[in-house]
């Protein structure tokens, strides 16, 4: 049986509006519209490496919410389980400019958001269950109780039905009561994960532990099968609890925004796994990816297309079968054969 998508997630997408010069954010008089959102970033660069995606969420009847809906169909993410809702409005956020590589200052306009307000009766169980994947992050999960119990509702059925989920903890404090109601939380949504993608500051608030190892660790303590622990500059550190390595970061000529970095390197590492390729190609991978994202402005202008991955020289393990397809099987146990985009 065809399975529709390859991966499927959901989340929130909202309106980015990037400061076309550095300075404070009430002093910048000129904004370029973009889109913004964990998931949505994700599902655009698999999208753009040509594997098939769905993405699920709810945006307002407005403006915002049409000019998110043209961009993501645009990009080749199927949306036909987003609802444009009237009377609802849809998030934005500003993100201010600088030049010497920080983070960005960022402000947020998403409470009450019609994203916010999706739960779990808003998720079709043969639609979660027509792919082969699903990827979730802790932003969406921190929005609202509802959503929080969206996620932790489609991870346990996409993980029950034999399909293979990745969770990146992608830790927001502020949207948080407290520290240790997001450790509880992230932690309890990490452990209905196949693929656990913690940044090292994000591994070290939520299990307590110091090293890489010691984090993944504590991640395969719960049930994960993979393992990639995301370094910054010293790139990333990954296990599947036989074996172990780190990968090198990729020379970046400048830093020039931080954002959207992890989800280039979620976006590397999940295609090259459901590809077949080996985990330490799969890592290099988003390493990749994460370093082309640092060099662009928006969240999602530095995520390759297929034609400049192969031109990277990181192609390799893309097929139907062979010895690559069995490495991923040999990582996820038994369950649907890896295959190409539109394989």
């Amino acid at each position: 049986m065809h399975e529709p998508f390859d991966v499927i997630t959901l989340g929130e997408a909202m309106v980015l509006l990037v400061a076309a010069e550095p300075g404070p954010l009430h002093a910048v008089r000129t904004f370029h519209k973009r889109t913004a959102g964990a998931e949505t970033n994700v599902a655009i660069g698999l999208a753009r490496l040509g594997l098939r995606v769905g993405w699920g969420s709810r945006l307002g009847d407005d403006s915002f919410g049409h000019y998110l809906l043209a961009s993501m169909r645009a990009e080749g993410v199927d949306c036909s389980h987003v609802q444009c809702v009237s009377g609802e409005k849809t998030g934005m956020m500003l993100k201010g400019r600088v030049l010497d590589g920080s983070d960005p200052p960022t402000e947020y306009y998403r409470a009450g958001s019609a994203a916010s307000r999706m739960g779990h009766e808003h998720v079709d169980p043969a639609w979660l269950q027509g792919a082969r994947h699903m990827h979730a992050t802790g932003v969406f999960a921190a929005i609202s109780r509802n959503c929080l119990e969206a996620s932790r509702h489609a991870m346990q059925r996409m993980r029950a039905s034999g399909r293979t989920v990745s969770f990146d903890p992608n830790l927001r404090p502020a949207l948080w009561p407290s520290i240790e109601a997001m450790r509880t939380t992230i932690n309890a949504l990490a452990a209905e994960a196949h693929w656990v993608f913690p940044g090292l500051a994000e591994g070290r608030l939520l299990t307590g532990e110091d090293t890489p190892e010691a984090i993944a660790r504590f991640y395969l303590d719960q049930g994960a099968r993979i393992v990639a622990i995301k370094l910054g500059d010293r790139g990333a550190w990954f296990t599947d609890g036989t074996q172990s390595s780190q990968v090198a970061a990729w020379p970046v000529d400048r830093v020039v925004d931080t954002v959207g970095a992890g989800d280039g390197f979620a976006v590397g590492v999940i295609s090259g796994l459901l590809e077949g390729l080996p985990l330490e190609q799969a890592v290099t991978r988003g390493v990749w990816i994460g370093a082309r994202a640092v060099q662009v402005l928006g969240d999602t202008e530095g995520l390759p297309t297929r034609a400049q991955l192969q031109k990277a020289g990181l192609q390799a393990g893309f097929s139907t079968g062979g010895p690559a397809c069995a490495g991923w099987r040999q990582i996820n146990g038994p369950g649907p054969a890896p295959r190409g985009p539109g394989g």
